[in-house]
Parts: structure tokens; sequence; C-alpha cells
């Protein structure tokens, strides 16, 4: 945060964890005064003013709380260190970042882009190619099939290992006991 802020003169956008200890005031943090936010009982989107230990500025928190997909709540805790942001640019711009995330986890797993053994330029930029072609056969099959990459991974494995053995069984390998010495 201070390296961002400070160093590279920017301002940020991040997740903090549940057992973060934040000050509420300036004067509780001059006094050591520290509370675990998971243990505050902060307002649900709207802007809250703390600061962190060893952090030099103050921070607006948002706290977010959700429904997973499978019905349980989850809680999310984004701070800034933009204090001219209104609590729904500050989500708005979190969820932009995290599409980016999505994309860069499904392009190394769904699309394999980290198994890569290539070792020329000429190769490691077709095995990129051919990783960014996948992801947005991927894509393309999401929007239309209302599935998830990992879904449609799931689905195509199965066929594609089928298709490789019935190959497989047409090329008719030899067999060792019909070899004479």
């Amino acid at each position: 945060m201070c390296f961002v802020k400070l160093d590279i003169e920017k301002e940020f956008i991040m997740a903090l964890k549940g057992n973060r200890k934040v000050a509420l005031s300036q004067a509780d943090k001059q006094n050591g005064r520290y509370q675990r936010l998971d243990q505050l009982d902060l307002p649900q989107d709207t802007l809250q003013l703390i600061h962190l230990e060893q952090v030099p500025f103050p921070l607006h928190l948002l706290r977010q709380v959700f429904t997973n997909a499978d019905g349980s709540t989850g809680v999310r805790y984004l701070v800034s260190s933009d204090l001219t942001l209104m609590a729904d640019q500050l989500a708005t711009i979190y969820q932009k970042r995290w599409k980016v995330e999505e994309y860069h986890r499904s392009l190394k797993q769904n699309a394999s882009l980290s198994k890569s053994l290539t070792r020329t330029l000429t190769t490691q930029t077709n095995h990129f190619m051919a990783a960014l072609w996948s992801f947005t056969k991927l894509e393309l099959l999401r929007v239309r099939t209302k599935k998830n990459h990992y879904a449609l991974k799931t689905q195509l494995y199965p066929s594609a290992l089928q298709q490789v053995f019935a190959a497989l069984r047409e090329l008719e390998p030899v067999r060792l006991d019909t070899i004479r010495a």
C-alpha cells in the first residue's frame, strides 16, 4: 500500500482480510487502539474512514455482503487510498478488476497457457495464440450455454478422451507377441 501510494504516487483499491486490525480514528491510531475488521459493527455498502497499522495515510473502507451460489453469505472488505471515490464507484472499479483476474485464471487453468513446454519464440507464440483461441471458444460457449469455463471443461474432457482413444485404436499398434526375433 505504501509503495503504491507514496513511491509510485498512484491510488489503489484492494480487498482486506477480516482479521486485519484497524483504528476508526486518528486518535485511536495514535493510542494503539485497533480492532479486527470482522468484529466491528460496520454498515454495509457505506464508506468508513479507517487507519491501518504501519500505513501512514487514511483509507476508505467499504464492507460488502454477498450471497454465494450455494446460498451462503460472505463479507468482503474493500479499501481505497482514493478518498474522493463514492461507495458505488469503488465497488464498480473493483468488480472490473475482478473480471481481469477471472480472465487470467481461466486462461492459465482452462486454456492451458501455463502448461507450455515450448522453448523457441515461434513455438511459444503459437502456444500463446492457441491458448487465447481456446479461451475465446470457451467464452463463446459460456455465453451460449450459461455455464462457466470449469463446467464446460468438465463436460468436454470425457468426449476429448474418447476421441483420443478411438484414434489410438485406429492406429492398430504392433503387438509384442507377433514380433519374431
